[in-house]
């Protein structure tokens, strides 16, 4: 996913960049095309490397692998009495605190 994000970024900023130069200094001995398209290119294969480093370097993280055992641990199943009793000790547990 970094790699796409940042090719895409790339492809823009190698147009910004690019038809700048263009329109500034000329197209040289190749022509327009292909000046603007190895702005484009560079631009996109740069940012596209490091974004795609950097997305590896996020999802590569302890947290992402704890989220990902969560969801997929089985929950704690209670029963219904369970569940009332911890309700209602919880609403007397903020009577009280409200009442102070």
């Amino acid at each position: 996913m970094g790699a796409a994000m940042g090719c895409g970024v790339g492809l823009t900023i190698g147009f910004i960049f690019g038809g700048y130069s263009i329109l500034r200094g000329g197209a040289g001995p190749r022509g327009v095309l292909p000046t603007l398209s190895q702005y484009m290119l560079s631009s996109a294969a740069t940012f596209g490397f490091f974004l795609a480093i950097g997305s590896v370097i996020r999802n590569d993280s302890q947290l992402q692998f704890e989220a990902a055992r969560l969801q997929t641990a089985s929950p704690m199943l209670r029963t219904r009495a369970d569940g009332l009793t911890l309700m209602r000790s919880r609403w007397d547990a903020e009577r009280r605190r409200e009442q102070h």
